[in-house]
């Protein structure tokens, strides 16, 4: 695995399997080519402002497509819920200030707090975050199935945007 470099933010590559991608809403293009959904959801996204949007969930193909905007105070980085999905890849968008994430590759991770929910697409870890980083107003992140993740992380209220892609 190496960093690369992407307008100003990174990705993780791995020529073997999909990996985190952090980078900008404006450079959301460079990535519709991962899955067949990107363009789809990278459309979504960019249909409104989130930031005036109440907190819900918001069909957008079914089982295919599916988002939700949340409104919650942040966490505290020993207190987020540490979690990785079988069957959805997460696009989590900041539409304003910042929000702090953990993240460590799923193959590192060898403590599970809970068994695989089927019915919620998740399982959480006992284990800690190899490395943090932010996202601020514009900027997003895509989780794949290998990427255990750790959201909601910082002081204050986060809003938060969540497309879930099915594999």
């Amino acid at each position: 695995m190496h960093l690369a470099g992407c307008s100003g933010r990174f990705k993780f590559q791995d020529t073997k399997r999909n990996t985190m991608v952090i980078d900008t809403l404006e450079n959301a293009e460079k990535y519709v080519g991962l899955h067949k959904n990107f363009s789809k959801a990278f459309e979504f996204i960019r249909s409104r402002d989130w930031n005036t949007v109440e907190p819900g969930k918001f069909p957008i193909q079914g089982d295919e497509l599916h988002a939700s905007v949340s409104l919650k105070e942040g966490l505290k980085s020993d207190d987020a819920k540490f979690e990785a999905h079988n069957h959805y890849i997460d696009i989590q968008v900041c539409p304003a200030g910042s929000e702090k994430l953990g993240w460590t590759p799923r193959k590192n991770c060898v403590n599970p707090k809970t068994a695989y929910d089927t019915e919620k697409d998740v399982t959480f870890y006992n284990d800690k975050p190899e490395m943090y980083f932010e996202l601020h107003a514009g900027e997003f992140a895509i989780f794949f199935p290998d990427d255990v993740h750790a959201p909601m992380i910082g002081e204050g209220p986060i809003r938060k945007l969540v497309v879930k892609v099915k594999l």
